[in-house]
């Protein structure tokens, strides 16, 4: 994966909340399991929480940093299978992707499921970043026996890349320990020759707790910002690199990021005003 570093100032954003080491949020939460809710807010919006939630919420730090680069590569079949089973909104969907922790140094190998009530089940394994490419045989067991040992039935899926997402995210932690935060910035979607960059204005939140209505959530609300039904960065990505030809539905996430112009909008734009 490769892609042009971006930089940008939030020190407003990362000086407003006490530190935490990942071996203490690991302590408090691991929340592999959790209702998640996704925002996208400008930076006046996230400006007005930020004062609201600072002496509840703890931010990870390791070393002198506190907002990390996260590389990932997506998996998917010649179909686009994770793809539109996601966009159909499928019970039983999956993502497959690899994903580089570049300040820590450190690479995963997550398969991702889902449960009862909507959670998301995250699996991983340590990966070898050489093998990107294409998915190692070990790999490609993990995300077999995962998918099939969650809704007992086989994984029939050719995987090979489709997708490299690129951002910064900051790390939250409840103090008692019962949400997480992160929030997601500088976000690079490149597929092939194309990259889109959203710069660092817009951000993509994510609350994760037990019933998916925490405090950073009531915060949220209280300044009139709703969660995004359809929020996934790897659908929002294959959208705006023009891989799939159906997207109607991410159709509202993207206005709001500012990348509706990036694509040809307007026979789904009728779909989704028709339904």
């Amino acid at each position: 994966m490769s892609f042009t570093n971006s930089h940008s100032d939030q020190s407003w954003l990362v000086e407003s909340f006490d530190p935490i080491s990942l071996d203490a949020l690991n302590q408090k939460a691991e929340m592999l399991a959790r209702i998640d809710n996704k925002y996208v807010v400008r930076r006046e919006s996230l400006q007005q929480v930020v004062p609201q939630i600072a002496d509840k919420f703890e931010i990870l730090e390791i070393g002198d940093c506190r907002d990390f680069q996260y590389d990932t590569r997506y998996f998917d079949d010649p179909q686009y299978s994770a793809y539109y089973e996601h966009h159909q909104g499928l019970r039983k969907g999956f993502k497959v992707r690899v994903r580089r922790y570049a300040d820590a140094d450190l690479c995963y190998l997550e398969v991702k499921v889902k449960g009862k009530r909507g959670q998301t089940i995250k699996s991983r394994l340590p990966y070898d970043p050489a093998h990107l490419h294409a998915l190692s045989e070990t790999g490609m067991n993990f995300a077999r026996e995962t998918y099939t040992g969650h809704y007992g039935k086989p994984f029939n899926y050719d995987l090979r890349p489709s997708l490299d997402l690129k951002y910064k995210r900051i790390t939250l932690v409840a103090k008692d320990g019962a949400e997480r935060m992160t929030i997601d910035t500088d976000l690079n979607f490149q597929a092939g020759d194309r990259t889109i960059g959203l710069g660092s204005d817009v951000f993509i939140v994510e609350t994760k707790s037990e019933l998916g209505r925490g405090t950073a959530d009531l915060a949220f609300r209280q300044v009139k910002e709703r969660s995004m039904k359809r929020c996934s960065k790897y659908c929002i990505g294959m959208a705006v690199t023009g891989q799939i030809n159906r997207w109607n539905y991410f159709l509202p996430t993207m206005r709001k990021l500012g990348l509706a112009d990036g694509v040809n909008l307007k026979p789904y734009a009728l779909q989704l005003e028709a339904a």
